[in-house]
């Protein structure tokens, strides 16, 4: 499968817990005032990838805790994004998923409804809503403003509303 990709990395310790692969998905449609990669916005952009190089890339890429899906907005290439989640979680990593959507919007159906049956129930953490300027604060841990979620989905969607993940525990 196609996928649009900004790019990645393949050690980060700053895009959730522990050593993840980031990769950044193309397509953005916030355009969050501030937003520290508005390069991914255009959603023609970026470069076209294979979703099975990426996954054989990252299965490949050695010490990995998990993956962490940034953008842009990995919800706006949820078929893709939900296939690397898949092989991600089968070879035993975590899986966090930044989106300027919040959870209660991706429940509602106003990402897609594949972005909320496909991919959602792969990831582990969703770092929900848009970023906001005004709210940058060092104290968020993984987050970049107070106004963003770290939200345990298994625990949202067995409970039917969000349930913030306790950093301390991840």
């Amino acid at each position: 499968m196609k996928v649009r990709i900004a790019g990645y990395k393949k050690h980060s310790m700053v895009n959730g817990p522990g050593v993840r692969f980031v990769l950044f998905l193309q397509g953005c449609p916030h355009h969050c005032r501030g937003c520290q990669n508005p390069d991914t916005w255009d959603p023609a952009g970026g470069q076209e990838a294979e979703t099975e190089r990426l996954i054989e890339l990252i299965a490949r890429t050695r010490y990995l805790d998990g993956i962490t899906l940034s953008g842009g907005d990995p919800l706006c290439q949820p078929a893709a994004a939900a296939q690397i989640a898949q092989a991600a979680r089968q070879a035993g990593l975590s899986v966090w998923c930044y989106t300027g959507w919040t959870l209660e919007q991706v429940l509602a159906g106003e990402a897609g409804p594949a972005a909320r049956d496909r991919l959602l129930p792969l990831v582990d953490v969703l770092v929900d809503g848009p970023f906001e300027e005004e709210k940058l604060s060092d104290a968020c841990i993984w987050r970049g403003s107070t106004g963003q979620r770290l939200i345990d989905v298994k625990a949202s969607l067995a409970a039917g509303h969000a349930c913030l993940a306790d950093p301390d525990a991840l």
